[in-house]
């Protein structure tokens, strides 16, 4: 793949055109400059970031080489880094002080990035936008009062602003997708399980993995992702094959039974599709995917049986056992659907991340929001339904810039691929927006 911003800076270090010290240097600068206006950098490790810098330029000095060497970076705030808080934006935890670093956050020091700090979330990282009671709101950089999205929406902010070249978020209901649309910027969920998640739990706690949730690299630029998914991966992943876009067998899902889209992100949706069948792609306008509206009631059921630990609604009776093993194997059907789709009919699926541009940050919360589209009020709990695509079934999906909308902000469109394809579906991305 194309060696992105970052790919560029570890590059330069290594060939002394600057020094680490210098880099962080100026990544500080960059945000102690832009972001009282933006406010996605709320957790600030400068002091211990120069330390890291001077021996990072040591280790450069000597040839020592690795893949990060000397890159300054943040990571979401609901990442545990050694020393630094971890609240999940909840007041009762403003006071809670990681003792070990999560394991990403481990693997991005062996390969030598220098973390700088901590980007914001929503309470309990369950809101597309970026607000909570212990560090404030976060402002989309393209237009102060919309929202960067959520819940990796600091992370997205700061690579949108200029202020770091890569990051770290998680996604289990289009958490690393929607910031990187509402921003402009790259964000990858990969294939469940593919990176690790230790690490990465509610503040003092440790336990098992969560059932559909990832973490996952967000950049400026595609090869910047596959850069780091290469340090953070703990699954082997297959190169990518592809050279060009010829005979790749495409579905574009432009309608769903449960919400739909902005004329904006649908024209999108057909530029993209028009570009495709340009260069040589099989293009499906009217797919036959697994029942759409199904799949994301169980998603729904799912998702928040395991955001809620089991804890049911007020007034409803817990799962039984037996009802969360029924769950579990349904859930297991619906990925072997898919694997089958990509294995027999399709390499890849376009989607929407949302239905829309960045909205305005509001009050509201997320079951009760609303979202205009094009003059109409809808309600906004359905949108996640485009997540849940990618998310149910446990694929990689890469959410990549697409255009502007009419009014001036990003939109952003999420290409799915088959398990453990994280790597070709970027390459198809990169081939796809390549000019």
């Amino acid at each position: 793949m194309r060696p992105g911003p970052a790919q560029q800076l570890v590059t330069s270090l290594a060939q002394r055109e600057q020094s680490a010290v210098e880099a962080v240097e100026s990544a500080i600068a960059r945000i102690e400059a832009g972001d009282a206006e933006i406010n996605a950098v709320v957790v600030r490790d400068f002091d211990r970031a120069r330390a890291q810098a001077a021996k990072a330029d040591e280790h450069l000095a000597r040839g020592d080489r690795a893949p990060l060497l000397g890159l300054p970076m943040t990571v979401k705030e609901s990442i545990n880094v050694a020393g630094l808080p971890t609240t999940w934006g909840l007041k009762e935890h403003a006071e809670f002080i990681a003792e070990r670093d999560a394991e990403v956050v481990a693997r991005l020091r062996s390969a030598g990035a220098i973390i700088l700090g901590k980007t914001n979330v929503p309470p309990f990282l369950a809101d597309l936008q970026a607000s909570n009671p212990v560090y404030g709101v976060t402002h989309n950089p393209h237009r102060r009062g919309m929202s960067p999205g959520g819940s990796s929406g600091g992370s997205a902010a700061a690579l949108a602003a200029g202020f770091v070249l890569a990051e770290v978020g998680s996604d289990i209901a289009g958490s690393i997708r929607t910031p990187a649309a509402f921003c402009g910027v790259w964000g990858l969920k990969p294939t469940y399980g593919v990176v690790p998640q230790a690490g990465h739990s509610y503040p003092g706690t440790d336990g098992a993995d969560p059932h559909l949730a990832v973490v996952g690299p967000l950049a400026r630029d595609v090869g910047d992702l596959d850069l780091l998914l290469g340090v953070l991966a703990q699954h082997p992943l297959s190169p990518p094959r592809r050279e060009s876009l010829h005979a790749l067998r495409v579905a574009v899902v432009t309608d769903h039974p449960l919400t739909h889209c902005s004329a904006d992100v649908t024209r999108a949706l057909h530029s993209q599709g028009a570009r495709l069948e340009e260069r040589g792609a099989f293009v499906d306008l009217d797919p036959q995917l697994p029942e759409l509206e199904d799949m994301h009631h169980e998603y729904l059921r799912l998702l928040n049986t395991v955001m809620f630990r089991g804890l049911p609604p007020a007034g409803r009776e817990p799962l039984t056992l037996v009802q969360w093993f029924d769950m579990l194997d349904l859930h297991a059907r619906t990925g072997r659907v898919w694997d089958e789709l990509f294995r027999q009919r399709y390499d890849v699926v376009l989607a929407p991340i949302l239905g829309t541009t960045a909205f305005p940050i509001d009050e509201a919360n997320l079951p009760t929001r609303t979202l205009d589209i094009d003059g109409s009020e809808v309600p906004f709990a359905p949108q996640l339904a485009w997540a849940g695509l990618a998310t149910y079934p446990g694929l990689p999906a890469v959410a990549f810039p697409s255009g502007l909308s009419e009014d001036g902000m990003p939109i952003g469109l999420q290409l799915i691929g088959p398990r453990f394809g994280d790597r070709q579906v970027m390459r198809i991305a990169e081939l796809l927006t390549a000019h």
